[in-house]
């Protein structure tokens, strides 16, 4: 199989698309890869890494705020097109796949045009713009979450979860041990991402005190960002801070309740391994995206939400003792992620790409 891939801008783009490749391959080990990605954003760097072929693309999205920076991006966007069409004509693929980003746009559309089959996966449960406008350019669209087929085309959208939520599954876990945890105590596992968040880690460290009377235990990874601000500060003995885990799936798997933001990688992990959560959505993310993310498991009872703009010590420390004494709620939470739950999510993207390709 030969397959181009798009898509950029933050890991929750890159990830699910790796995560695509890497199930092509394990199918089909002699596929040919090309990823498609903008030239200054994280792609650049991760996707070689892995080596994997790259070709970059001059895009910027619209500056709201300085509108004559736009008519840098609109000479871009045409460019983009031209540029589109010379390397997939070059590459010849089987497959064009578009994962979100505006990266994406002049990939799949020039990959329509030229009469190539084409894929694209929405992440979030309201579709972003790209998604949307490339929903009528493309043959199908795999979607995360159910609420989100209700803004696209019906006839080509297929729920297929998160390609990632299967590596979440595969992942081997972390010991308490290596984690420097007790084996007998209950883990609250404590992290806004990888730059972590000034506004909710001020919260918690202002909670640290009211930690030292529970019996359970806090592991709060700050993110690289904030770590030097806290790494002195003097804790209580169940509590264990880090700036940042390698494959923080490797300790999910060992939570007995997570405290987190609510980005679509991230739940379709919480989903996928069933850990209870707290939800905190980020409000500083496009059409809030985090908060309709966040819904879609608050509806079905399947986890608890605080805005940031209810985040205060009390309410943090009195969610999580609602949640991690309750047995019950606990085995409720569980249950009702496991009904959520997509099996196999990126075999089945493998699966309705490749029967994508044999339909010519």
């Amino acid at each position: 199989m030969r397959v181009i891939v798009s898509a950029g801008g933050t890991g929750g783009h890159i990830y699910p698309a790796l995560a695509i490749i890497d199930k092509i391959k394990q199918q089909e080990p002699d596929s040919e890869f090309l990823y498609i990605g903008t030239h200054n954003r994280m792609e650049k760097d991760i996707v070689p890494n892995r080596g994997i072929p790259f070709k970059s693309i001059e895009m910027y999205g619209f500056n709201k705020k300085n509108p004559l920076k736009n008519i840098k991006t609109i000479k871009c966007i045409f460019k983009s097109f031209k540029d589109c069409k010379k390397i997939i004509k070059d590459f010849n693929p089987d497959i064009v796949i578009g994962i979100g980003g505006y990266v994406t746009v002049p990939v799949i559309i020039s990959a329509k045009k030229l009469g190539y089959k084409t894929f694209i996966h929405e992440q979030n449960s309201i579709p972003g713009k790209s998604n949307r406008y490339l929903s009528k350019y493309c043959d199908l669209i795999g979607v995360s979450f159910k609420s989100s087929m209700e803004y696209l085309p019906k006839e080509k959208t297929v729920l297929t979860g998160n390609p990632c939520s299967e590596h979440a599954v595969e992942v081997a876990s972390a010991t308490k041990t290596e984690l420097g945890l007790s084996s007998n105590k209950k883990l609250v596992l404590i992290t806004m991402g990888s730059l972590g968040s000034k506004t909710v880690n001020d919260v918690i460290m202002n909670t640290m005190d009211k930690f030292k009377e529970k019996d359970y235990e806090v592991l709060y990874i700050t993110g690289k960002a904030l770590y030097d601000k806290v790494k002195d500060i003097k804790l209580p003995t169940n509590v264990k801070i880090l700036p940042f885990y390698e494959n923080l799936v490797k300790v999910m798997k060992r939570a007995d309740l997570m405290v987190t933001r609510a980005g679509a990688s991230t739940l379709s992990e919480l989903i996928a391994l069933e850990v209870p959560s707290i939800l905190i959505p980020s409000p500083y993310v496009a059409n809030n995206h985090q908060y309709i993310n966040a819904l879609d498991l608050i509806d079905n009872d399947a986890a608890l939400m605080i805005e940031e703009k209810d985040l205060n010590p009390d309410t943090l420390i009195n969610k999580i003792d609602e949640v991690i004494d309750d047995k019950v709620k606990l085995k409720v939470m569980k249950n009702n992620l496991e009904k959520l739950k997509v099996k196999d999510s990126s075999l089945l993207i493998y699966k309705k790409i490749r029967e994508l390709i044999n339909d010519k």
